[in-house]
């Protein structure tokens, strides 16, 4: 077969189905005419790969068809309200099913942060082994402070929104381990209550208070949420219930990515804060204010819309023509 002769044989077809795929609205003649000049190319394109394989040829029709395809489907176009409902639905009701599980992370990281603090606080001989007290005081008076001054704002908010985000994408990635997110929560519970310990003893208790709680609110939240995400989806394989071990994977892993994408925004907003608010020139009760207000801000996104989203069906999965129908399973 020659490409060329062939070409000039179906060029006329091919124009006229490159002019259907480009118009905004079809008739239904012309809809009707897209179909049969779709399924007469397709079948232009099989003969050409199998006796005339032309690179140029194959290419052009195989993004032709690919256009065409998406016309006949009804391909779905974002829109402003796609991004609305899933900030205003999705997220909120990834966020509400991990919310006992943050909960629970949460209490252990307090428990251990406080434990650690009282513990070198009124030990000596513990705080002796973390440094000479010269250099825990000069941390505690000048160190502890300087770090949210030290860099200009928008710099600082980057560091630490890279950061967190990190931590984040670790203690749900690596969460079926079942290890990792308790082990990431730890470290960090006890380097608060280490921080915590230091300026109760060398500096000012207050002063650590009111560095942390600005910011520390809503980016220890944050850090809770990744983790009992991470746990959640370890507890899955441990416990997958009716469905099998790897269809309920499939489904919470899908469905936690949801979280996943939210908790750049929540972490975004945080980083804001430590690096605008924490150290700024506003007063303590201020930055703490603020701080908190963040915080309610993400709990009535949670309970309010995660919970409304949740009862009308929404779990954060994708629809099944997209993630795939389930087989029944035999339980």
């Amino acid at each position: 077969m020659d490409p060329d002769a062939y070409a000039a044989v179906h060029e006329a077809q091919w124009r006229r189905l490159e002019q259907l795929v480009r118009r905004r609205d079809l008739s239904g003649e012309e809809a009707d005419e897209l179909i049969r000049l779709y399924q007469a190319t397709a079948g232009h394109l099989t003969q050409l790969r199998s006796k005339a394989p032309d690179p140029q040829l194959v290419s052009r029709l195989s993004v032709l068809l690919g256009q065409a395809r998406g016309k006949v489907g009804g391909a779905h176009e974002l829109r402003l309200a796609d991004l609305w409902r899933y900030f205003a639905v999705t997220v909120p009701a990834g966020f509400y099913r991990v919310r006992w599980w943050t909960v629970g992370v949460m209490i252990g990281f307090l428990a251990v942060a406080v434990v650690t603090g009282w513990w070198l606080a009124t030990n000596p001989g513990a705080m002796a082994q973390i440094g000479p007290p010269s250099q825990l005081e000069s941390y505690a008076e000048e160190a502890f402070a300087a770090y949210y001054t030290n860099y200009p704002p928008p710099d600082f908010a980057a560091q630490v929104w890279t950061n967190n985000a990190w931590i984040a994408a670790q203690s749900i990635g690596l969460g079926i381990t079942g290890v990792f997110p308790v082990y990431v929560m730890i470290v960090n519970a006890v380097g608060v209550g280490q921080a915590g310990a230091i300026m109760a003893v060398y500096g000012d208790l207050g002063v650590f208070f009111g560095l942390i709680l600005p910011h520390g609110l809503m980016e220890l939240t944050a850090i809770f949420v990744a983790g009992g995400t991470g746990l959640k989806l370890f507890w899955t394989a441990v416990s997958p219930g009716p469905r099998s071990r790897g269809a309920a994977l499939a489904e919470e892993g899908r469905a936690l990515i949801t979280v996943v994408i939210g908790l750049v925004v929540v972490l975004g907003v945080s980083g804001l804060v430590e690096g605008f608010v924490t150290g700024s020139w506003l007063p303590t009760w201020a930055q703490i204010t603020i701080g908190a207000v963040v915080l309610a801000g993400y709990w009535a996104w949670t309970l309010i819309w995660g919970r409304r989203a949740v009862q009308a069906g929404v779990l954060g999965d994708l629809d099944r023509d997209v993630a795939g129908h389930r087989l029944a399973e035999v339980g």
